[in-house]
């Protein structure tokens, strides 16, 4: 037979039990948790008493009952309440931060494996919803996770054709491609050509190309059958004419005419007036990691500046700071990829490819001084 009072306390547990569960499920931050809504990570933290935890919005663990949550405004409430940060989700570590090393994750996932991961599997991999991670990625590498495999695909098929006899059929399946059919539809893709003509390094392309002059000296515009492949900056023509036919020491090269000056006029405008933009197709070829930090540098807006970590952080490689500065010294398209914007994380300018001097200038005309 119950004791009265054993009977009395736990209606009083059940009742307490239905009052907590029914304020968590009427409070509006109880859809963000369910929704697990990225956006109002930092706007409160919400702990469940059955584990002693307390997490962020968008923690992907398994959704708490109602009538063991509660809500606080802040990590240090929840603490003060007696509560631990959740090892999942870790919602007293800033979301940028965390987001960064995410993404990492998933890149060391993709370059490691020998097919291009399904999205699924890898918002699996990171106790993400596929919509979330595909958001999350885009946002600190500025591609989605299917082109980043595909970039990546593509570094080793350049890397296993450019090696000595190198096979087509070879680098072509280590790569993950299951059929000569399919690598041959994508090669233009992949590549930038053909793969016979990468191979005997641009063989056969044509590149079309003419040396104009601004106020920031000589500028040499180079445009394959994809757009500008080049926009080169220095003191010396024939200096940037030798550095083009380096790059693409097998292709044709030929002289602009006169429809093509109309494309240099257009690239030395945009060299004299940066901020103004410049609207040509442009031919960006580079590595995956290349590609990555290419395309954080076109994000920083005009007259802005980051420095190298800002750069590392925003692709999900916070320790790959030479890294971004190799990259930013390889660019070979001055201006419309603005390496001129990255700067030591003081503040002051760094070394640029083509001067120090360009750089300052560059940045004072974007920002109107």
């Amino acid at each position: 037979m119950t004791h009265p009072e054993a009977q009395t306390q736990t209606q009083t547990q059940t009742q307490t039990q239905t009052q907590t569960q029914t304020q968590t499920e009427t409070d509006p931050r109880w859809r963000s948790v369910v929704d697990r809504e990225s956006a109002a990570d930092g706007t409160f933290v919400y702990s469940v008493a059955s584990t002693g935890v307390y997490c962020r919005p968008s923690c992907p663990s398994r959704l708490a009952k109602p009538a063991n949550v509660r809500f606080h405004a802040t990590c240090e409430a929840a603490e003060r309440a007696g509560f631990r940060p959740c090892l999942r989700c870790r919602p007293n570590e800033a979301a940028d931060v965390q987001g960064a090393a995410v993404v990492a994750r998933i890149c060391r996932e993709i370059e490691r494996a020998e097919q291009p991961p399904k999205l699924e599997a890898l918002a699996a991999s990171a106790g993400l919803s596929a919509s979330h991670l595909h958001r999350l990625f885009k946002a600190k590498t500025g591609v989605t996770p299917r082109a980043y495999a595909a970039a990546e695909r593509a570094k080793r098929v350049r890397s296993a054709l450019a090696q000595p006899g190198a096979s087509v059929t070879a680098a072509l399946y280590d790569a993950g491609f299951g059929s000569n059919g399919r690598f041959y539809e994508a090669s233009n893709a992949v590549l930038g050509m053909k793969p016979g003509a990468f191979r005997a390094r641009g063989a056969g392309a044509e590149i079309r190309f003419a040396v104009g002059e601004s106020s920031l000296g000589s500028v040499l515009v180079a445009q394959s059958e994809r757009g500008v492949c080049a926009i080169l900056l220095g003191d010396d023509p024939e200096a940037l004419v030798r550095d083009l036919q380096d790059r693409f020491s097998g292709a044709r090269f030929f002289g602009g005419d006169a429809a093509f000056e109309t494309v240099v006029a257009q690239v030395v405008g945009f060299v004299d007036a940066p901020g103004v933009g410049l609207d040509l197709p442009l031919d960006i070829r580079g590595t995956a990691f290349q590609q990555r930090v290419w395309a954080a540098l076109r994000r920083i807006p005009a007259g802005a500046t980051a420095s190298y970590a800002d750069v590392a952080a925003a692709i999900g490689a916070p320790k790959a700071m030479r890294a971004v500065a190799g990259a930013c010294g390889a660019n070979p398209l001055a201006v419309a990829v603005p390496c001129h914007r990255v700067v030591r994380n003081d503040g002051a300018l760094s070394g640029y490819r083509w001067g120090v001097e360009r750089k300052r200038a560059l940045l004072e005309r974007e920002r109107g001084a």
